[in-house]
């Protein structure tokens, strides 16, 4: 890897860094890839999951463009992984607007500097958990009118917020600000995911940001309080819209789309 950005500990494992070990990326550490081999040592599909995941967030987005929104947040966008979000959405729209959110200053470094000459796509440094904070940021005001639809991107990122933290809270947050006709993506680790590689996961990532809150069904559904969900609904991310048939994992991540009406 390059030289260590400014605020990153490579002795603290990051979601962004093991999410981007599970996908076949270089972007990460040795510690980073001591936990995501502890997850595999318990659920060696977890890696066909981190892959489905994303190819979830890829059909959901032209889900969204097809639909009409030309703009977008990715909340927890993690290191850049072809294709993008701006990428997907500008097969549909070539001038869609794209601003990728993380708190791992790897992200932002690596972001700036495959897209500084693209006036419609920005990133910022900030964290989810403050969405007045994103939401007001003057990089996103910048590109983001919330007086139009926009299409706003929970992928593989709430499980990181616990509830004392307030999850539900953040979305409703930002579903208060977005135009009817807005979509929302929300995708998260499911609490009937199998026991063993729960705990496993949990023991190995406890005290460290990629420590993960597994939700129940009435949990994930709570995500979706005043928007439509989209058929087929929340489902595996497998599941949802698939090129192919998939097979049933021991990790399980349930995503869903909603509109807002």
């Amino acid at each position: 890897m390059a030289e260590v950005p400014v605020g990153t500990d490579p002795t603290v494992p990051s979601s962004a860094r093991v999410y981007d070990y599970l996908l076949g990326g270089k972007d990460n550490y040795e510690i980073d890839r001591m936990v995501a081999g502890r997850l595999l040592s318990l659920a060696p599909d977890t890696r066909s999951v981190a892959k489905a995941n994303r190819a979830f967030l890829a059909r959901a987005v032209r889900y969204m463009a097809v639909e009409g929104v030309r703009q977008f947040v990715d909340l927890g966008a993690g290191i850049p992984t072809s294709p993008n979000v701006h990428e997907i959405a500008r097969e549909i729209h070539p001038s869609a607007r794209v601003v990728y959110v993380d708190n791992d200053p790897l992200v932002k470094v690596y972001n700036d500097a495959l897209l500084t000459a693209d006036a419609h796509v920005a990133t910022i440094e900030e964290d989810i958990r403050r969405p007045d904070a994103v939401m007001d940021h003057p990089g996103l005001r910048g590109l983001i009118d919330f007086d139009e639809p926009v299409g706003v991107l929970f992928v593989t990122v709430l499980h990181f917020v616990s509830d004392e933290e307030d999850a539900h809270g953040i979305v409703a947050r930002w579903r208060d600000r977005m135009a009817p006709g807005s979509h929302v993506a929300i995708s998260n680790m499911a609490a009937e995911s199998d026991a063993e590689a729960v705990e496993g996961l949990r023991a190995a990532t406890a005290g460290t940001p990629a420590d993960s809150t597994f939700r129940t069904r009435g949990e994930l559904l709570r995500f979706f309080d005043g928007f439509e969900l989209v058929e087929p609904g929340m489902v595996p991310v497998q599941r949802w819209r698939p090129a192919m048939d998939s097979v049933p994992t021991r990790m399980v991540v349930e995503g869903g789309v909603g509109r807002k009406p």
